[in-house]
């Protein structure tokens, strides 16, 4: 129960909340960032990212502009949930404005700290305040002078400060360690790219061309389908009614991403399911894929998406249409190799053609992944290859666990410190503190 008296959240603005512009399609591309749906749902805090670019005029540029600690808020979404969802604008280096579909809220910074009323609304007591004014139509939907009006705890200003600084601390390594990951993944992928597409693995001068089903490829690699070194096995068939909130975590379509699988919004099944077959359990360094997604002429394609299971300590099983791949030939293939041919794009576009159904609810089966043809490297590139591969891996995986905690920390903290529930008025609290 919040411990803090309540006022109205238009107190605190420091000018009336504004909609966005409304730019039409055909002008968009030049001119100016704007912040649309999109990266509202992608970034909770948004520093910069790729934007389209849209024409404004200079009092368009006065009056529509983003600043630092400006919170957005959705003003619909197709799903009820999503409406009312809140970022907070972390950096503005250049011109940036945002789209009408958006809220903007700007807080005056003598009554409050625009990060603790950011993370208010991303508490699961701020998400109910704002869901309480949802209008389900044909979109859900939030209206901006109802949220002025809604109730907010209001705890003095140094209190938010040290919320603030806490929780960010936690957001601040989280993404650092994810921008670690990032260049992680593309040493790695530049790697592969360079050895195994353009073929400049150590020694190829000296190396012959050969002609393949694949076209010219080095002497000593061969092709071969992906069924001769490795079996892929589609997961359990789960009940809806299997599901609940505790257990053992199950890994669905959903939680394969492209590059590592995502356990933060997870359903669980009874521990009892631990006796299925061991083809069913995950552990660390195993190799994922979707089985089931949306075909090319889809956004964001899913169909075919590649994951290695970083998680050391937690079990978990496999859901139907989430396959995983085994490899049944380790002197031919290993799975450091393995994940970057898939997970290469023109590996992603061959898989995902050859699924079926409709553009919504694409399928392929383990037997038509097992039918791909693979280039794999000779014995002694590959084993290069994957002695280069296996720290920045093993490198990865960890800085996955450390998020993974991080976010579970913080998820704990959160609804308390928001709340009150932990006192911090009397504690002498550095963003640096916290950090170490």
């Amino acid at each position: 129960m919040n411990k803090w008296k309540l006022i109205l959240f238009v107190e605190l603005y420091l000018e009336p909340s504004k909609n966005g512009l409304n730019r039409p399609k055909r002008v968009r591309g030049k001119g100016y960032k704007m912040v649309n749906m999109g990266e509202i749902f992608t970034y909770d805090r948004i520093r910069n990212p790729f934007m389209e670019l849209v024409p404004m005029n200079e009092l368009e540029k006065e009056k529509y502009n983003l600043k630092t600690g400006d919170l957005l808020f959705a003003r619909q979404s197709l799903v009820a949930a999503g409406a009312g969802k809140c970022s907070i604008v972390l950096e503005t280096p250049e011109i940036t404005t945002f789209e009408s579909h958006l809220i903007r809220v700007r807080l005056n910074p003598t009554k409050a700290t625009p990060l603790f009323y950011y993370y208010y609304f991303t508490s699961p007591m701020g998400k109910a305040n704002v869901q309480s004014l949802v209008m389900q139509v044909a979109a859900a939907g939030i209206r901006g002078s109802e949220l002025a009006q809604l109730p907010v705890p209001f705890p003095s200003l140094p209190t938010q400060k040290k919320i603030a600084g806490i929780l960010s601390a936690y957001d601040d390594l989280i993404e650092n360690n994810t921008r670690r990951i990032k260049i992680l993944e593309e040493m790695a992928q530049t790697l592969y790219h360079e050895w195994f597409v353009k073929f400049r693995f150590p020694g190829h001068e000296h190396t012959k061309m050969l002609d393949s089903e694949l076209g010219l490829i080095p002497e000593g690699c061969e092709v071969r389908k992906l069924g001769d070194v490795a079996k892929v096995i589609s997961g359990f068939a789960f009940k809806s009614k299997d599901f609940q909130d505790e257990g053992i975590p199950v890994i669905k379509i959903k939680n394969i991403r492209n590059g590592t699988v995502d356990i933060s919004d997870i359903q669980c099944v009874d521990s009892s399911f631990l006796s299925l077959n061991s083809k069913y359990h995950i552990k660390r360094g195993d190799l994922l894929i979707s089985l089931t997604g949306s075909h090319l002429t889809q956004p964001n394609s899913v169909v075919g998406r590649v994951d290695v299971y970083s998680q050391s300590k937690k079990v978990c099983l496999l859901n139907q249409r989430a396959g995983k791949i085994f490899i049944t030939n380790p002197e031919r293939c290993k799975i450091s190799y393995l994940f970057y041919l898939l997970s290469s794009e023109d590996r992603r576009r061959s898989i995902a053609l050859m699924a079926s159904g409709a553009a919504s609810q694409a399928n392929i089966s383990p037997t038509q992944v097992e039918s791909l043809d693979l280039l794999i490297p000779g014995t002694e590139i590959l084993n290069l290859f994957h002695q280069i591969i296996s720290p920045i891996f093993e490198q990865i995986s960890n800085l996955e666990i450390k998020n993974f905690n991080l976010r579970q920390t913080r998820d704990l903290f959160l609804p308390k410190l928001i709340s009150g529930e932990i006192d911090v008025e009397h504690l002498e609290i550095t963003t640096e503190d916290i950090a170490t």
